[in-house]
Order: C-alpha cells, then structure tokens, then sequence
C-alpha cells in the first residue's frame, strides 16, 4: 500500500532536484538555477514496503518552461554500490532520514516497472495513499516471463537514460528506456518500432493545460555485447 505522511520533509524533493537536475546530460537548461515546480507523476507500490517509489514530473520555469521525468526512490538507509545515483539524504517527520535516489539506478524500481508494464502492479496516485490512478497507461506486447531484474548497467545521455534489464540468461537482454524531457503527445500512440510496452502518464502544463507523453518504454531483446 502506498502510504503518504503528511509532514516535514527537510530539504525537499524539490530542493534536492535544484541542485541535482543542471548536472545531467538530458538537462536543457543553459547555466541558469532551476525554478521546480511539481507537475505531476504517480507511484508505485515496493511489495515489501520498504523503498518508496515515485516517478515525479517537474516544470522548469527558468527558461522555456521544459518538463523533465525523475523517477526516485525513497529509502531508510544506503544502497550499496549506487553512490553515483544517489540525489541526497533529506529528513522525514516520520521516518527520519531518507536517502533519495535516481531511481532508474534503483532495482526495486526496475522491476517494479516491470511488473506494472505487464500489468502485474497498479499504478497509485502521487500524493494520496492507498489510491489507485487509472490515469497512467500501460501496454505490453511482450512475453509474460520478460526479465525484471534491472543489471545495473544504466548510460545517461542527452536523449534521456537506458537501463538493461536481466533476469537469469546472460544470452538476452531487455532494455528499458526513460524519457526525461517531455514533450506534450510525444508516443502517444505510436512509441516506436521495437517497442514491447510502454507507459504513459500526464502533468500540468505552465497555464494550467494538461499534458500527456510517453514516460518509458522496454525494448525487444538483443544479444548483450
């Protein structure tokens, strides 16, 4: 169950994110601080309720008003072996210190994307607990026993971030691929070719208007390298 606090957080996701997002390959913005707004996104449940898992969708309201994709994951101590990906520590009213995480770096993210694609898992609302959100779309043409184990092996660039995803054969591979600056009715309808699943979801433009785009999409397994 997805399960919000309502308290402090210090600093804030959003706060955080000013200081992370200009380090990244896929940031448009040209030298200038971020102005972060939360636009939308949605959650997804950790089976064993240990990591919280959101993918946030942020406007930047510092140039020409890009929206950016960060999926993050919540947790009550390290992951091991992912200093690279970690965003930073915050303090929670409730639960004390949380390290945040760029959570495409994060396993419990990837699979739990994974399921959801295969519509094994249920989207949740962003900031109400326990409620389901209808609103973010999902498909998969894939097949039911397709790899759910993210290996670790995520490249950044300026296109957005790929992750192999593994699950037992060393010969195959699944790639999921995050879409971090969004464009409006950029997938909708036609992700791609190679395109196994996908997921899509909307946010609140600057003006008020509602957005929607293609968040992820897993690709047709090929020959690891």
């Amino acid at each position: 169950m997805s399960l919000i606090h309502r308290t402090t957080l210090s600093p804030t996701k959003l706060e955080l994110l000013t200081e992370w997002l200009p380090r990244q390959p896929w940031y448009a913005g040209t030298g200038g601080r971020p102005e972060l707004t939360k636009a939308g996104g949605f959650r997804l449940d950790d089976p064993r309720g240990e990591v919280g898992l959101e993918f946030m969708v942020v406007t930047d309201g510092s140039g020409d008003e890009a929206a950016y994709h960060v999926p993050l994951t919540y947790r009550g101590a390290p992951l091991a072996g992912a200093e690279q990906a970690l965003i930073g520590t915050t303090e929670h009213g409730v639960l004390g210190t949380r390290w945040v995480y760029d959570g495409t770096h994060d396993p419990v993210l990837v699979g739990q994307l994974a399921a959801f694609v295969r519509g094994e898992a249920q989207a949740q609302a962003q900031s109400v607990s326990d409620t389901p959100d209808p609103t973010v779309g999902r498909s998969w043409t894939g097949p039911a026993q397709a790899p759910s184990h993210g290996s670790g092996a995520v490249a950044d660039g300026p296109d957005g971030t790929t992750d192999v995803v593994l699950d037992g054969d060393p010969e195959e591979r699944l790639v999921l691929r995050v879409v971090r600056a969004l464009r409006p009715g950029a997938g909708i309808g036609s992700p791609g070719g190679g395109v196994l699943g996908h997921v899509d979801a909307r946010w609140r433009l600057p003006d008020g208007a509602e957005a929607r785009a293609v968040l992820v999409t897993f690709h047709d397994r090929a020959p690891v390298a």
